[in-house]
């Protein structure tokens, strides 16, 4: 004959040791879990080393910021177009893809770096641009910008673009880039590959896409 009592102490049992497996479980996992995380630097001119052409004919100039984990943010401007960089020193940074990877309408960047790192280390940063729109002008005359999010990777490899986002085209444009960051930045091949347009396309990666 079955025994009711006995069947509801194995039920019980069960339960038990399924209760001390998860506890377990949960005590191991963020000992193995990386982390990803973000954090911020600026390239604001108070905070940089800056240089100048100073020759009257040639505006240009360039400064030179801190980043994290030793890397340096470098920001060169020419002829209302900017290009931002990373590397070890400002040699180093001038070097990489990104120094060259410039848009073709008048630009200028924010101020604010976002670090994305694994475990402590960068693999990317997420920057606002300003694409100017020649075609859309203001009461002055002036072309209003269009804001667009930049991802770029970091060593080890090569420094360059990944992917880009358009701002007004996607009210979850941080996310988008963060997540783009995440995904492709560690895995993109400078040169080879071909820069993300993430979500919805909008004036200002159009803007940019064009050389």
């Amino acid at each position: 004959m079955k025994c009711p009592h006995l069947s509801i102490m194995h039920f019980t049992l069960g339960i038990a040791v399924a209760a001390l497996f998860c506890a377990n479980s949960g005590r191991i996992s963020p000992a193995n879990a990386q982390t990803i995380s973000s954090s911020y630097t600026s390239t604001a001119p108070k905070g940089c080393r800056l240089s100048s052409a100073g020759n009257g004919v040639d505006d240009s100039t360039t400064r030179v910021c801190p980043g994290k984990a030793g890397l340096v943010v470098l920001v060169s401007e020419d002829d209302l177009r900017e290009t931002v960089s990373v590397g070890r020193n400002r040699v180093a940074a001038a070097k990489e893809p990104a120094a060259q990877a410039g848009f073709g309408p008048f630009n200028s960047t924010t101020t604010t770096v976002e670090w994305r790192a694994l475990d402590g280390k960068p693999f990317a940063i997420i920057q606002r641009w300003h694409i100017a729109d020649n075609s859309d002008e203001d009461k002055n005359g002036r072309p209003i910008a269009k804001p667009m999010l930049a991802v770029t990777r970091l060593p080890p490899g090569p420094v360059c673009h990944v992917a880009y986002i358009d701002v007004k085209a996607n009210p979850d444009a941080n996310e988008l880039a963060r997540k783009a960051a995440d995904e492709a930045a560690r895995g993109f091949k400078c040169g080879k590959d071909e820069v993300k347009v993430i979500g919805e396309s909008g004036r200002a990666v159009e803007l940019a896409m064009r050389r």
